[in-house]
């Protein structure tokens, strides 16, 4: 009967009764994209040019054990002249690889016994399939174990692929280059090790990827979480707390032969006032130094600042600015006030200059109109009071109270074009002034750049006076590797700068060039260009033009990071009136290694930019910063001289520095220092210090009350419930000879209730999940648990051996293709709270081991069992009693694949007459 309804169903899908020639062509064109898994049938020309009609017996062989024909016999009837088509059905195993092979088809004359071959090839076609399933990942594990999960990779397939697996998160155990065969499956296992330090419970993701060699685009991705619980959870109080830095230094300095020394105090904070973090507050408090002003040193400072929703309120030192061409930069003691509105904001300041001593007073006020998310407009006035009287200011252009009012504003025109500009104009007693500037910034996929130009008039009294300024930049990139760049820079020259500093040498500059990244971890660059360094202290020490060519190569090999550079080019020194070539050789090695950083400088030239020409310089030295833990580490530095155009900053020539955690939130530092004084060509300065810092948390606001936790621990069937250890965060407590236990004074939150198994039985399991989560909001908090003792799942997976002739052995299947195969399958053991599952093999014990108590249920998926095999029974309920091993026997059989015959032959083909002549 099978085999009828066989055939019938080959009948409608290939319709043969009326076919053409044509139409046979269409059949056999079907042989070249078969697929895996699938069945078909293979069209044969028979043809019968006898006289007689012609009944044939026929039998099926193919060149694979995976490609099985559906009818291995039959028969088939011919009329006499005339030509049929004979369908053979076969069947396509899904493991079939892709390639050739070969139909064969014995034909025999029933009535003469003579016989036939006829072959026709059909070609599988490639089948890719990869699918990743998560196994098994821990839900709980605690900080500083590792997470360790597995994941099911399996080639669904007829191909073998070259999988590459990765994690971002994780470290994947296996090769990271893995071939599989068609249907074949591995358990991959990925890892990460959690840090002890986890300042409180998290969920931390670990993650695989895999994909094709040959097929990168189609990857996949499977996650798993898993919730760390801290064991060293930070110190969370009832209290909101202010963060505060307070510092205690003694401080000595040899400057020009002349020795100080003496104490500094310091005390830093800023936070909130409030949990809903709606009242910021910041302050600073610094006691005068000891020794004179410099950068390694902290100069006399007090300050506090507050902000609350939309209002802002400063009181003390501060850098004050109104705007770039009024008062750029002005350090002074004063305060500062702003609202904002909606859309307007409203400040003003007040402003006592400490190293400006040409300014007694400043006070500002200014507005700011919003017209869009990025654009604004603001109108502001700015008054100077002088230090002295009229007329005996140092400052010509502050020889009275000075007005200026100005006007500000920056416009987004799109997405990639920024245009911003000022206006301001002063007034004095004796003479009026004006300046301006403008900026554009353009940022687009392959084009950047910034344009900025300044000017201001001789009469004008603000930050800068009679002087103009020009700067920008552009960058296009022609391709991922190349850009072509430009830059080019003129300083101000006068400009009202705090003495506390010395201003950079006049500049003017100009470079373009092109970079070429040759490698992702290395580039080069080429530039041209000229620049013109002017020394603004005297006597002067330099002032020349220069016209450069310079390379430049980054590399990176290793751990080793390189920088060489080299620079060629011709002086005119306006100093001295001579000409000369300069040239300047430099290279940087930087290594990172065992918490070590260690860098090594060199640098030598022979220039014409200073007295001699050809002048010899040979600069050199060394960083070493290595952290021994992170409590300790050192720092080591050592360079033998600058360049004189470095005169304005602060010059280490030696610099050691020590810092060490004593314990939390108390550290000592250790430091010393040669240096060159600032605008000095040989004289040297020694500092040293030695500072303790101290780190609280001041409280400033309750936010909530202790609470409590309690509970019993019931006694089901074990030895006892006394002296067992709880753990709930950073807080423990023992049980009593009834089983009760208290934890006390715990702050409100999420915790997770464990149990030190150290203090049970092996066997003992709590009746609910442990870790157990609690939210302990109440004031007093129960929770009762009971502890009995673990059940087991015991079992065998047998293969029923069924040797009835008509049976396909397996084995021998296995044995003809070369590869024996290890048939597997997934069981799953559920309860209504927790889930295990394992891979298993046929043929082998497996079991479930420290189960809890109750109704328990076992699943059985096949995990590409191959389709010959057949579960008897895939799914097992029962409930387990304490201390019970349930056995379990799972039954694997070989499916008997039946195949009947008609009493009667079923011509399936086509008739072709031929004309008669």
């Amino acid at each position: 009967m099978i085999r009828t309804w066989t055939l019938f169903i080959i009948i409608l899908l290939f319709p043969v009764i009326t076919f053409s020639q044509n139409q046979s062509e269409r059949l056999i064109s079907k042989k070249d994209s078969l697929m895996p898994g699938m069945s078909t049938s293979i069209p044969f020309t028979l043809e019968n040019s006898s006289a007689e009609n012609k009944i044939y017996d026929i039998s099926a062989t193919t060149s694979s054990p995976h490609i099985t024909p559906i009818l291995a016999k039959g028969e088939f009837q011919i009329n006499a002249h005339q030509t049929s088509v004979y369908l053979a059905p076969v069947r396509i195993a899904g493991e079939t690889a892709q390639g050739n092979y070969t139909i064969t088809l014995q034909i025999t004359d029933r009535e003469s016994g003579i016989s036939l071959v006829k072959n026709s090839t059909i070609t599988i076609s490639a089948s890719r399939k990869i699918s990743l399933t998560a196994l098994n990942s821990p839900e709980f594990i605690r900080a500083g174990e590792t997470i360790r999960s597995s994941f099911l990779l399996k080639n669904n397939g007829n191909i073998t692929e070259n999988i590459v697996l990765g994690s971002r998160n994780g470290i994947v155990d296996d090769d990271h280059l893995l071939t599989l065969g068609p249907n074949e499956s591995k358990v991959i296992t990925v890892h990460k090790v959690t840090s002890p330090d986890l300042p409180q419970n998290e969920f931390q993701n670990l993650n695989l990827s895999v994909y094709s060699k040959d097929n990168p685009k189609e990857a996949q991705d499977v996650y798993v979480s898993t919730q760390v619980i801290s064991i060293k959870p930070s110190e969370s109080d009832i209290y909101h707390r202010l963060p505060i830095v307070a510092s205690l230094s003694f401080i000595g300095m040899k400057n020009m032969g002349i020795y100080n020394d003496g104490f500094q105090g310091e005390i830093y904070g800023k936070g909130s006032l409030d949990k809903d973090n709606k009242n910021q507050i910041e302050f600073h408090a610094a006691t005068h130094s000891p020794i004179e002003l410099n950068t390694f040193t902290q100069y006399e400072e007090y300050f506090v600042n507050y902000k609350r929703d939309k209002l802002f309120i400063h009181l003390g030192d501060k850098t004050y600015s109104s705007s770039y061409l009024t008062e750029f930069a002005r350090y002074g003691r004063g305060a500062e006030i702003r609202y904002d509105f909606n859309k307007v904001s409203l400040g003003a300041f007040y402003n006592r200059p400490r190293f400006f001593r040409d300014i007694k007073d400043e006070f500002n006020i200014y507005s700011t109109f919003k017209i869009r998310k990025e654009s604004e407009i603001t109108a502001g006035y700015l008054y100077k009071t002088p230090m002295k009287e009229e007329g005996n200011s140092r400052n010509i252009q502050l020889d009275s109270e000075a007005h200026l009012p100005y006007t500000k504003g920056k416009f987004k025109i799109s997405k990639n074009i920024i245009l911003s500009g000022e206006f301001s104009y002063s007034n004095t007693k004796k003479a009026e002034g004006t300046a301006y500037m403008a900026q554009a910034d353009i940022n687009f996929d392959k084009i950047n750049g910034n344009l900025i130009y300044m000017k201001a008039s001789p009469e004008f009294a603000g930050y800068f006076t009679n002087t103009s300024t020009v700067s920008g930049y552009a960058q296009y990139k022609l391709s991922k590797k190349i850009n072509v760049f430009a830059n080019y820079i003129q300083d101000a020259k006068n400009f009202q700068r705090d003495t506390l500093f010395l201003a950079a040498p006049y500049r003017k500059y100009f470079q373009y060039g092109v970079q070429y990244k040759y490698l992702p971890s290395g580039s080069i660059m080429v530039n041209n260009g000229y620049q013109k360094y002017q020394d603004r202290l005297e006597p002067k020490q330099f002032d020349y033009y220069e016209r450069f060519f310079r390379i430049t190569v980054d590399q990176r090999i290793g751990i080793f990071q390189i920088n060489i550079n080299g620079q060629f080019g011709k002086t005119d020194n306006y100093l001295t009136g001579f000409n000369g070539n300069s040239s300047l050789y430099t290279a940087n090695l930087s290594i990172e290694k065992f918490r070590t950083l260690f860098n090594i400088y060199g640098s030598y030239g022979s220039t014409s930019r200073y007295q001699l020409q050809n002048q010899k310089q040979l600069y050199y030295g060394a960083r070493v910063f290595t952290r021994f833990t992170d409590k300790t580490s050192l720092s080591i530095f050592y360079q033998n001289n600058y360049i004189p155009e470095e005169y304005f900053k602060d010059r280490n020539l030696f610099e050691l520095i020590y810092h060490q955690q004593l314990f939390p939130g108390n550290s000592l530092d250790f430091s010393g220092r040669y240096s060159l004084q600032r605008g000095e060509i040989g004289d040297k300065d020694f500092i040293f210090s030695m500072r303790y810092t101290w780190s609280p948390n001041i409280p400033v606001q309750k936010i909530a009350e202790y609470t409590s936790l309690s509970g019993n621990v019931s006694n089901l069937g074990i030895k006892k419930t006394e002296g067992i250890r709880l753990m709930l965060g950073s807080y423990l407590s023992v049980t009593d000879k009834e089983g009760n236990y208290m934890f006390k004074n715990v702050i409100p939150g999420n915790y997770f209730l464990e149990i030190d198994r150290s203090t049970t039985e092996i066997n003992d399991i709590p009746t609910v999940v442990f870790p157990a989560a609690l939210s302990l909001l109440n004031k007093e908090n129960v929770f009762n648990f009971g502890i009995t003792t673990a059940a087991n799942i015991q079992g065998h997976i047998h293969l029923a051996e069924n040797l009835e002739k008509d049976q396909t052995d397996i084995e021998t299947l296995q044995n003809k293709t070369g590869k024996k195969k290890r048939e597997s399958i997934i069981i799953e053991a559920i309860s209504n709270d927790q889930i295990f599952r394992k891979i298993c093999f046929i043929d082998e014990d497996f079991d479930f081991t420290y189960l809890r108590p109750g109704d328990w249920s076992l699943k059985l998926y096949r995990n590409g069992l191959d389709k010959r095999y057949k579960i008897l029974t895939d799914k097992f309920q029962f409930t387990l009693k304490s201390g019970e091993i349930k056995k379990i026997n799972i039954q694997i059989v070989k499916q008997k694949r039946e195949i009947k015959y008609q009493q009667e032959s079923l011509k399936v083909g086509y008739n072709e007459i031929k004309n008669k002549k």
